[in-house]
């Protein structure tokens, strides 16, 4: 019967490509079906297995330590697509494994949905999770942060392989205590940058003790719940760091995590964290420190994540921004940026962006510098907007434009520097007519 069920999902993922579609997700659901919601179990994988997972960072993290072991010389697995439920892994899967559901690699390196960890993985045998962060995100499908957590937490109480946690959030270092016979539990930390602050700015889901209720006390806060936190009561916070990075100078940019200089390309320290994972997978794995080096430094991404466009001579930032942290990230990088800009802010509310959009409302834009003109678009344009004028931020520099074409032809109106937010269905539409534009009127991607 497997075999029939690998056969049937071949011919699926051939006939798509036959008809220049992905396959990406479909042979997954129909697998998903016929094996009673267990489509992964119909593959034997024969090398470790890396999943990296969290609201935020996944598909940087999980390309980057795909390169570590690409330029080691080892073969490599990857979902690159982003096809992160358990549907679209087997989807991906039914392209690389034979007739009897064996995959061969050296390793098999996926971003997963933080929903489907406990699903994927009960299937799969796991030898090292990653776990960047956890904030309320798609709230119509993920429910309340807290529910998420408890799935993975169940998930980590009788895992044993490698824990590899961001130990500055409190969601995700809890996981560390899930099960205390699993000895290979690492911490990552950031010791405070410039913009640091002592008190909280930003909407937080990390202000209490997970085990005694007592209210976090924070020595800094980096952004959101992010930051060097302990319980005065439990002691829960109190850790000894696996790999810590220090010395960060996003002005140059440059850090330190454990004892070795970087220089990468993307300046903020929400690219920091994600790095220093990077760094704490290539020292489990003894990964040569020239090939980390050269991951570290020289990732960047095309596909609208803090992606520069030229409108003409004005140079624009395009960010994708899918929840609060992720828009107050760009906003905090907007911030620290000196001399006056303009931001277009692009909201939408498909399906796949999560109906409900009332997570704008936990964006901060108090804390606006120097921002001399928002202008809006897309289907919520007006929702946001009224979210802007309701920060007090002055009504009169607002501009609404919902058709796409027309914001960024009235973000390049003026001149000075350009940042542009738009959340998941919006950003390829929203490149797009950057692209457009750079085409009518000049300009370049870079």
């Amino acid at each position: 019967m497997k075999r029939i069920l690998i056969l049937l999902g071949k011919i699926i993922v051939k006939m798509l490509h036959l008809m220049k579609r992905n396959a990406g997700n479909l042979p997954g659901i129909i697998l998903w079906h016929l094996t009673k919601h267990k489509c992964c179990s119909l593959f034997t994988v024969d090398c470790p297995i890396i999943a990296v997972t969290g609201t935020n960072g996944k598909t940087s993290v999980t390309n980057c330590i795909a390169q570590l072991f690409e330029k080691s010389g080892k073969k490599i697995i990857i979902n690159r697509e982003g096809n992160n439920l358990d549907t679209g892994i087997c989807s991906m899967l039914l392209k690389y494994c034979d007739m009897s559901g064996k995959v061969k690699a050296d390793y098999l390196i996926l971003e997963t949905d933080e929903s489907h960890v406990p699903v994927v993985y009960s299937q799969l045998k796991l030898d090292t999770l990653v776990v960047l962060n956890f904030f309320r995100d798609q709230l119509d499908r993920n429910g309340e942060m807290e529910t998420l957590i408890q799935k993975i937490n169940g998930f980590c109480k009788t895992f044993e392989g490698n824990l590899i946690l961001n130990g500055d959030d409190p969601n995700t270092a809890r996981l560390g205590r899930a099960n205390p016979k699993n000895t290979n539990v690492k911490y990552f930390h950031a010791e405070p940058y410039a913009f640091a602050t002592h008190k909280i700015f930003e909407a937080s889901e990390g202000r209490f003790c997970p085990f005694c209720g007592e209210p976090l006390e924070y020595e800094y806060y980096q952004y959101s719940h992010i930051g060097k936190f302990a319980c005065g009561k439990c002691g829960f916070g109190n850790y000894e760091p696996y790999i810590t990075a220090s010395g960060i100078d996003l002005e140059k940019p440059v850090f330190t995590a454990d004892g070795h200089s970087y220089s990468p390309k993307l300046n903020s320290i929400y690219n920091v964290y994600n790095m220093t994972a990077v760094a704490a997978a290539a020292k489990l794995y003894g990964i040569r420190q020239e090939v980390t080096d050269k991951v570290i430094n020289n990732y960047t991404v095309k596909n609208g994540r803090m992606e520069n466009f030229m409108l003409g001579d004005r140079k624009t930032t395009l960010n994708l921004a899918k929840n609060p942290v992720g828009a107050n990230m760009t906003l905090r990088v907007m911030n620290e940026m000196n001399g006056e800009k303009e931001l277009l802010f692009v909201l939408n509310d498909n399906v796949a962006d999560g109906l409900d959009v009332s997570w704008i409302w936990d964006i901060n834009f108090s804390i606006f510098e120097r921002v001399t003109r928002v202008v809006t678009s897309g289907t919520r344009a007006y929702d946001i907007a009224v979210r802007i004028k309701c920060s007090g931020y002055d009504q009169s520099k607002i501009v609404v434009r919902p058709d796409l074409d027309k914001a960024v032809e009235e973000l390049a109106s003026t001149e000075g520097r350009k940042f542009v937010i738009a959340n998941y269905t919006a950003v390829q539409p929203t490149r797009a007519a950057l692209k457009r534009y750079i085409a009518k009127h000049g300009g370049k991607q870079e």
